[in-house]
């Protein structure tokens, strides 16, 4: 089989060495005869797995001791609506900064449980920038403040944290999480998805600071409520556990890598490798977003003709360059280069890039 780089934005490319252990392991982990998907999330196998799992995360992210990780299901979209029913509580408001449509959806879904305020927006400019913190419209008396961190479609990132004072800043880092280091103690609650950065669709690990659990209402649901998934240890039902399972090995994978730390200077080099070509194609290849925000894990750019899209994206999947068509809501191309992405990948990338342009230039 031929090298082929898979530049999806989700679900996206897992690290080969994962892969191949998961194959390896299928019909018998480490000698219990039992593949992971078959096993009792009851049993020591899979409490094995599932502790090891956290360790690892808490390691590689250096959670503090007050804060509980939680491996649940139905990805990040079902935080857009467990955050406000453990959150809002008695307050009924929170506020949101909105970067792209994954924070529209948050704010869309808060709103059915209290006021989401917008306190800023860069929707005016096509969520093509991060508004500047001091423009932002914060209300003292919300019960949380709102953003994501790294926006998939329209390729924007924070390089910063934002300072929003006493009230429990809630992250989106389904996109970035373990691509570089954060300060886990200037968050209230940190959600992600695991299709990106972690492991398979499906499974999203919440990481919630012990003083948020325990506020929701009566009428929300025992599967919603954070509290009931902290006192039972995930396991309040069957979680996913191959996902679980998956994503403990990548852990193991990114420790073995030196760590976030170790991953962050890949990101750094991959991300200026296809940025440095693409500003430096003489205007045949550009990217929408501001120079100061733009995103190591997800780059859109556009040819100078749109005419050459069609002949782009099928000359790349012939070099084995694959989902490169942008989101619908963008257009052009975009290239998602997270973790698990090698550099081979994305110098295969620069190099097709360069040689297109030679031939339609």
């Amino acid at each position: 089989m031929s090298t082929i780089y898979n530049f999806s934005a989700g679900p996206a490319v897992l690290p080969k060495d994962v892969l191949q252990q998961a194959q390896q392991e299928l019909l018998d982990w480490h000698g219990s005869g039992m593949s992971v998907m078959e096993m009792s999330h009851r049993g020591p196998e899979f409490g094995q797995i599932i502790a090891e799992a956290e360790a690892d995360l808490r390691q590689l992210m250096d959670i503090p001791s007050n804060y509980k990780v939680l491996f649940l299901q139905g990805g990040a979209t079902s935080q857009f609506a467990m955050v406000p029913m453990n959150l809002l509580a008695d307050k009924g408001k929170a506020d949101f900064v909105n970067t792209g449509q994954w924070s529209t959806k948050a704010i869309k879904e808060a709103q059915k449980f209290g006021i989401a305020h917008v306190a800023a927006s860069s929707e005016e400019r096509n969520f093509s920038y991060i508004p500047e913190r001091a423009s932002w419209n914060l209300s003292p008396d919300a019960a949380y403040v709102h953003y994501t961190p790294n926006e998939t479609i329209g390729g924007v990132e924070y390089h910063w944290v934002p300072e929003v004072g006493a009230v429990p800043l809630v992250a989106d880092m389904s996109s970035n999480i373990l691509s570089r280091p954060f300060d886990v103690a200037k968050f209230g609650l940190i959600y992600a998805g695991a299709q990106k950065n972690i492991g398979p669709s499906g499974l999203v690990i919440v990481i919630v600071r012990d003083d948020l659990i325990g506020k929701a209402g009566k009428s929300v649901p025992t599967m919603f409520d954070y509290k009931v998934h902290a006192d039972n240890d995930s396991m309040y039902n069957t979680p996913a556990t191959f996902a679980i399972y998956v994503a403990g090995l990548v852990f193991k994978w990114l420790k073995a890598r030196g760590g976030v730390a170790g991953i962050e200077r890949e990101n750094i080099a991959k991300a200026e490798l296809l940025y440095r070509l693409i500003d430096n194609s003489g205007g045949f290849y550009s990217n929408p977003v501001a120079l100061d925000c733009r995103s190591r894990m997800n780059i859109p750019f556009r040819l100078h003709d749109s005419a050459l899209d069609k002949p782009f994206l099928q000359q790349a999947d012939a070099a084995g360059l694959i989902q490169l068509k942008g989101h619908k809501s963008v257009g052009g191309m975009r290239a998602s280069i997270y973790n698990a992405m090698p550099l081979a990948g994305v110098e295969a990338l620069a190099q097709f890039m360069r040689d297109f342009q030679q031939r339609n230039g």
